[in-house]
């Protein structure tokens, strides 16, 4: 019958036992900018905030104003 030589610890076993694995996160490209980004995220692109090639923010506009 077999026979462990050495006790394996709580935490080697849990690592053997566990099937979670490191994915890489999914890239898009924003159609109108060209800008890489994580799907479903809104992002920054020359001061405005583009979501699915859309301008939600725009902060370029803001800031000719105060100057």
């Amino acid at each position: 019958m077999a026979h462990p030589k050495r006790k394996i610890s709580k935490t080697r076993r849990d690592k053997r036992r566990t099937h979670y694995k490191a994915t890489a996160p999914q890239i898009a490209t924003c159609p109108t900018t060209g800008e890489a980004h994580l799907y479903h995220r809104a992002h920054w692109h020359e001061g405005k905030l583009y979501y699915r090639g859309q301008v939600l923010i725009d902060n370029s506009e803001e800031t000719e104003n105060l100057a």
